[in-house]
């Protein structure tokens, strides 16, 4: 019973830790915010009293660099003109350019949620994030632009969507130069003897 306890207390000290060491590094890119919101599908129907419209069937969202696709999409509108869009499918996708990388952040769930006010996306059911080679996956992953971010829970014991889901990540070594090659520094000179001129 200790040794459980213990483990439970030290995964619930190390994840935060994990994730502010793992999430500073991904930035998103910060004009996205300004850049106007497109959407593409086969059918749309709109509410505009209630400022509700539902895209249907092979849905694109774009915004800048930032990129959700999924089989639907609905998108509610505030008196301020936020939008909060809610992508439906086997499983959405998420896709966004990191601040001044040529490298990209990548989102899936079944549900994925993304609102211009707070700047923030929420993935569900199944929930998988990847930068470049490292992923981390659980039952929610949160991402926040503003503070650059991300926050992921597992399921519990008592989630009605099927047996519980931990949080996992794959975190890859950085490459290491290549030591092999000899530079020009590397060169014996021999005492005396004059190196034979390049063609």
């Amino acid at each position: 019973m200790c040794r459980t306890n213990s483990k439970l207390l030290l995964a619930t000290f190390l994840l935060p830790v994990f994730l502010q060491l793992w999430a500073p590094t991904c930035f998103a890119e910060r004009a996205d915010r300004d850049k106007p919101m497109h959407l593409e599908a086969d059918q749309v129907i709109m509410d505009d009293a209630k400022k509700i419209s539902t895209f249907t069937g092979n849905v694109r969202l774009s915004q800048g660099t930032l990129l959700i696709r999924g089989d639907k999409i609905v998108v509610a509108q505030d008196k301020d003109g936020n939008n909060h869009a809610t992508a439906y499918g086997n499983t959405a996708e998420f896709r966004q350019k990191r601040e001044g990388l040529n490298g990209y952040v990548e989102g899936y769930g079944g549900r994925i949620e993304y609102d211009t006010r707070t700047e923030t996306v929420n993935f569900h059911e199944k929930a998988r994030l990847k930068r470049d080679r490292d992923e981390v996956s659980g039952d929610h992953i949160t991402y926040n632009a503003k503070t650059e971010i991300f926050q992921v829970t597992g399921s519990d014991a008592n989630s009605k969507d099927g047996p519980p889901q931990r949080v996992r990540a794959v975190l890859q070594p950085k490459p290491k130069e290549d030591a092999t090659s000899p530079s020009a520094s590397d060169t014996l000179a021999i005492p005396g003897k004059t190196p034979a001129p390049t063609e």
